[in-house]
């Protein structure tokens, strides 16, 4: 039987970008607004938190040690020991309205980031000329721009076989897929995945170990806070209900990479709030394992 609680009651204006480290047996997120690192153990016990100077979309691991972090100004490197940043690059350029948002790590070893751009979100979509793009940071600490014209990247993650890379415009409701190159960490050609209904927001993803995308839907216009599995062709295999309207990511941990844990916001939107809004929920009893997160080779 499916059992959801809350693992952490944290009230994160906007909780982002759960990521499950192996080596550590701990889970790392952000509240992307409040510009904090968080992290707990699988229970939601030791639990810890990092201040930053800015807004963060997400962050990654690095093999040896501390982390790479999507900040509103840019790219840095960071020391969970000292708080130190290095900034890398600013690939938006410090553009109104634009900053990083949503990324993970591939199997080589490459950060994959995508922005967001809050002025399109706000247009009519017959005038919007959307700016975020999707970039890739490589070990070299080198940025190279993959694709562009999006609303709000999101949910950039890959298949069993790594042949394919989905990635959402939570914007536009679209979840994509690309075919994409290994060897290379190139994206090529882009095909329609799934189309969310008017009013729905597809978020962030993750792929589970059997290779079916899950994909958090907010539900800050409907209500409805939804976990919706995907098989690989695209159709819709399963829907797990929340108990609270807004959640935005998801990623598999715990010791047997079987828990589900799931970020929330706590932001005004058309919906009511509720008092589970902003926690960080863990969904158990679901049959389903996920798979190892890669670190940043950088």
């Amino acid at each position: 039987m499916t059992d959801i609680s809350v693992c952490v009651a944290c009230e994160n204006r906007l909780g982002e970008g759960p990521l499950w480290d192996v080596a550590e047996q701990r889970l790392y997120w952000v509240d992307s607004l409040r510009g904090e690192i968080w992290r707990c153990a699988a229970d939601g016990s030791d639990v810890r938190t990092w201040h930053l100077p800015s807004e963060i979309g997400s962050l990654a691991l690095r093999v040896g040690g501390g982390a790479v972090l999507a900040l509103a100004s840019g790219l840095h490197l960071f020391d969970f020991a000292t708080g130190a940043l290095e900034p890398i690059a600013d690939p938006s350029g410090g553009a109104d309205g634009v900053r990083l948002n949503d990324g993970k790590v591939d199997a080589q070893g490459r950060f994959i980031v995508g922005s967001l751009d809050m002025v399109a979100v706000h247009e009519v979509p017959e005038r919007r000329q959307p700016r975020g793009t999707l970039y890739r940071l490589d070990p070299d600490l080198t940025v190279q721009e993959l694709d562009a014209g999006f609303c709000v990247s999101n949910g950039p993650c890959w298949s069993l076989d790594r042949s394919t890379f989905h990635f959402v415009d939570s914007g536009t409701g679209t979840i994509f897929a690309y075919a994409w190159d290994e060897a290379t960490g190139t994206p090529g050609g882009r095909r329609l995945f799934v189309q969310a209904a008017p009013g729905e927001t597809p978020d962030g993803s993750t792929v589970d170990s059997e290779g079916y995308l899950w994909t958090a839907f907010n539900g800050a216009y409907t209500g409805r806070g939804e976990l919706r599995r995907f098989a690989p062709d695209g159709s819709l295999d399963r829907v797990v209900a929340l108990p609270v309207p807004k959640p935005t990511s998801l990623m598999f941990g715990g010791p047997d990479l079987d828990i589900l844990f799931v970020t929330t916001m706590k932001l005004a939107t058309p919906v009511p709030d509720t008092p589970l809004d902003g926690h960080l929920f863990a969904v158990r009893g679901l049959g389903i394992t996920g798979l190892p997160e890669p670190r940043f080779a950088g």
